[in-house]
Parts: C-alpha cells; sequence; structure tokens
C-alpha cells in the first residue's frame, strides 16, 4: 500500500473529513523517484473546531506519527472547518518551491577541480 493511502485510510479515520486530499509532492524535491516523502494534506473537518492552528496540526501530525517514524520527511498541513473552506473558494493553496536545494541528486553533481 502506498503512503498516499495509507495517510488518506489514517485522517479519514481520525478527522472524519468533509474533505480531504493528500498530494505527493515529492516530485518537487530533490528525492528519489517514487520516495513519497514530501506531502501536502488539505483536511477539512468539523473534528478541527474551536481548535487552534497549532492544535489542529498537532493532531494530523500525531495521526501520522508512525508515517514520520517510516520516513516521511515534510508535510504541509492545511486544516480547516467546514466554514472556513466555503470561506477560502474551497480551492487548494499552491505550494511554494522547495527551498531544500537544487533538484540535482547527489550521483549527478559533478565536483569542480
Amino acid at each position: 500500500m502506498s503512503r498516499k493511502t495509507r495517510i488518506e485510510e489514517t485522517l479519514g479515520a481520525e478527522l472524519s473529513p468533509t474533505h480531504l486530499q493528500v498530494i505527493d509532492e515529492s516530485d518537487r524535491h530533490a528525492v528519489e523517484p517514487g520516495a513519497e516523502s514530501h506531502f501536502k494534506v488539505v483536511a477539512v473537518s468539523p473534528a478541527f473546531a474551536n481548535l487552534a492552528l497549532l492544535a489542529r496540526h498537532r493532531r494530523v501530525n500525531a495521526a501520522l506519527a508512525s508515517e514520520f517514524a517510516a520516513g516521511l520527511h515534510a508535510l504541509s498541513i492545511h486544516a480547516w472547518t467546514p466554514e472556513e473552506w466555503a470561506q477560502k473558494g474551497a480551492t487548494v493553496p499552491e505550494s511554494p518551491p522547495c527551498r531544500g536545494g537544487s533538484k540535482v541528486l547527489p550521483q549527478e553533481t559533478e565536483i569542480a577541480r
């Protein structure tokens, strides 16, 4: 089972979301193909009502603790109530470009002499 599917199943069970998108953004980073290491989660759930942003993120991170332990490197979290989602126009925010260095993998790097 792919990491994306496991994330979807885990957050589906934990949050009972009205909208859930799990987007694998690993190909935008300097990782091996198929790494499944960088994801964006858009989770819309009544479970987020009356929770501060930090508490929402902690809840998502806690639910995915086993994925982080198994190699999940980065997670962009957008956690909203259904009302907030509607106010935002039900659109998924664009992710910024990777700032972690070039997309050249180490074995492709030339050493200047």
